[in-house]
């Protein structure tokens, strides 16, 4: 199948980003351990989503004034990351591949986060939630690399997989049949994180976070109790 994008569009979404930095030396090796040279750009895809997915545990409690916060290097280096970090690293990765990737960004009901985590936050709606499009076979393809599965298995849901083929968003339902995730609003995607924008609205959407002392907050350790 020819590729749909244009020379421009393969540019804008394969050259480094100042927060999708595919040129970072610790993202390149990264993304080149997990994938075989002579690997089609659908199993690059899949294996890159489960590099990230698991190789960086989850965690909201992250500092989101930081623009490290929202850099692919940066959430490589900290081993941890929240939604929108984890899919800047798994786009960079991507990048490093030459395959076109970018993230998108919705508002999602989460209806199976802990109890301490809802306290803080003063709501179950987690806005500006980050993923990743990676385009594969001539379409763009949606991934979530956000949960890892060791935190899947402590929240009773099963690890989401991306095959590179097939839209990987969270799952509606936990194994038990309870609503897990909801997509309430869509915020279309871009080629880089807009950082900057994000920062204001976490400030203004999370204000009851903002004075916390999130330092040693961890919620795969939350799931556990």
């Amino acid at each position: 199948m020819p590729d749909a994008l244009s020379y421009t569009l393969r540019r804008l979404y394969t050259d480094p980003g100042e927060y999708i930095d595919s040129d970072h030396p610790a993202v390149q090796d990264f993304a080149r351990s997990a994938v075989a040279v002579n690997a089609g750009d659908r199993e690059k895809a899949s294996l890159l989503y489960r590099a990230v997915r698991d190789g960086i545990r989850y965690n909201p409690y992250v500092d989101m004034r930081a623009p490290e916060t929202f850099r692919a290097s940066s959430v490589l280096a900290a081993g941890v990351g929240y939604c929108v970090g984890k899919a800047a690293l798994y786009a960079a990765a991507c990048r490093v591949h030459g395959v076109a990737a970018r993230v998108g960004f919705a508002d999602v009901r989460n209806h199976l986060t802990t109890a301490k985590l809802r306290a803080s936050m003063g709501t179950d709606i987690f806005t500006w939630h980050g993923y990743s499009e990676v385009h594969v076979d001539g379409a763009w393809r949606k991934a979530t690399p956000t949960f890892n599965a060791t935190l899947c298995a402590k929240v009773g849901v099963a690890p989401l997989d991306f095959d590179g083929h097939d839209d990987a968003l969270l799952h509606p339902f936990d194994g038990a049949g309870r609503t897990y995730m909801q997509y309430i609003n869509d915020h279309g995607s871009y080629h880089d994180v807009p950082a900057k924008f994000l920062m204001r609205e976490m400030a203004r959407d999370y204000a009851n976070m903002q004075g916390e002392d999130l330092s040693g907050r961890d919620m795969e350790r939350e799931a556990e109790g």
